[in-house]
């Protein structure tokens, strides 16, 4: 039997920024509508099951729960795991959401000088007195809302931590990104530490004024919210794409976009989140940012150019490696190299756990190394192929604005390259396998 899937444009609208997804920004991705068409018009049976081994802000797993489909949303960042679950709030918490941000502020008390820890993350950018009054809000987070546990430093599993709790972090974070936002760039994913008298300096009385703020502001919009949520159950957890294996044929439908090949420190742009975070996790920002697909860090062990990633990953690489820029056949080759392995092993594992006939559509983008073209689609394509899930239908976008192109020095280099955003619709093969009709809206 074949599908009609109804495909609209995945680049992000600026007005859904104002609403209560505008509380959950993410530069990457693709937004709520274009997610809830395409899962509304995929015919998925009754208990059928959607996944995204990127889920990042949550958007697929929002868009299922919605539609009372059940969902699973993997995320190898634990602050976007969070972030992902506050998402999931159903708009009848909103009152507790203000009754809460009044208790965590009631009685709220800070020791003067140091905090508990001086190797706190927070230090990077709060002067001593200001990262004991962020550290001191967490800490209360942690004792009404998260558990006993957290408040004895004992590590959690995050697909544990209710909507609210998750909630109540993710306004703190929101006002953590505005109180940084002095010493960020162009760029997303780059924050800068300053130094000295640079830092920020913060009064418990202004921390706690902006934290009910964002709390009130968020169970606004919610209660706003155009959306409610019906009983799609959604699972989300810590879990890398490239081991996580999740039982075989047990997913019927994927909508993600995998992470850009535009060597992006998905770690790096939630750092101050992460450092929040700290008490509470079990790894640190540095060995997740090695973790991370598209890492910017060099793997002490470097894997070499597999044949099965197919001619054009295999071409690209080999020009990659002769071009005549500095580093190219070091640095930049081996991070390369590292981006496509785990990509590799990700599509692998996402053939692996969908059914025969099953669906998987990939938002891709594609990008340039210096003014070699990086086809992501067309090996996207030859990899999942050779993993059993043939291409059925490809749409291009346009891209006004790109993740390679925020790099100043790049597009100096390469003014006329132009990226485009595709949306690929793989098919699982198998005696079930049925052609992929698109319909495509712009």
């Amino acid at each position: 039997m074949s599908d009609t899937l109804v495909i609209g444009s995945p680049k992000r609208a600026l007005a859904s920024r104002t609403r209560w997804e505008g509380f959950f920004p993410y530069y990457a991705g693709f937004p709520e509508n274009f997610a809830s068409r395409i899962i509304d018009t995929a015919d998925l049976s009754k208990g059928a099951v959607v996944l995204d081994p990127w889920n990042g802000s949550g958007t697929t797993t929002y868009a299922a729960t919605t539609l009372g489909i059940r969902s699973i949303g993997l995320d190898i960042n634990p602050v976007m795991v969070i972030v992902a679950k506050s998402r999931l709030l159903p708009a009848s918490e909103a009152d507790t959401l203000q009754a809460l941000a009044a208790t965590i502020a009631r009685g709220f008390r800070v020791r003067k000088g140091q905090p508990d820890e001086l190797d706190d993350e927070l230090l990077n950018w709060f002067r001593p007195e200001g990262a004991n009054v962020v550290r001191t809000l967490e800490k209360r987070i942690r004792q009404h809302v998260v558990g006993e546990r957290a408040m004895h430093g004992s590590t959690l599993p995050l697909e544990n931590m209710s909507s609210l709790a998750a909630t109540m972090y993710v306004a703190l974070f929101a006002v953590c990104r505005e109180l940084t936002a002095k010493f960020r760039s162009s760029n997303p994913t780059w924050l800068k530490i300053p130094v000295g008298s640079d830092k920020i300096d913060l009064s418990r009385s202004a921390l706690v004024r902006s934290f009910v703020k964002a709390v009130t502001s968020m169970a606004e919009a919610l209660q706003a919210s155009e959306h409610r949520l019906e009983f799609g159950r959604a699972d989300l957890m810590v879990a890398d794409s490239t081991s996580n294996r999740l039982p075989a044929g047990s997913v019927d439908f994927i909508l993600t976009s995998p992470p850009y090949c535009t060597r992006i420190d998905y770690s790096a742009a939630t750092r101050v989140e992460l450092a929040l975070l700290r008490p509470i996790l079990n790894i640190s920002m540095k060995e997740l940012g090695r973790k991370m697909i598209g890492t910017t860090r060099v793997q002490s062990a470097i894997t070499e150019i597999n044949p099965n990633w197919g001619n054009t990953c295999t071409d690209f690489l080999n020009k990659v490696m002769t071009h005549n820029s500095k580093a190219s056949s070091g640095y930049y080759l081996k991070t390369h190299i590292d981006y496509f392995d785990k990509m590799y092993r990700s599509i692998s594992n996402i053939s692996h756990c969908l059914k025969d006939g099953g669906k998987a559509i990939l938002v891709v983008q594609d990008s340039y190394y210096k003014d070699v073209h990086n086809n992501l689609q067309l090996t996207l394509q030859e990899m999942a192929a050779s993993l059993g899930m043939p291409l059925r239908r490809r749409e291009d976008f346009a891209v006004a604005r790109s993740m390679s192109g925020i790099n100043r020095y790049a597009r100096k280099r390469a003014p006329t390259l132009k990226e485009v955003e595709s949306v690929l619709c793989f098919e699982k093969a198998g005696p079930l396998m049925s052609n992929c009709g698109v319909l495509i809206q712009s």
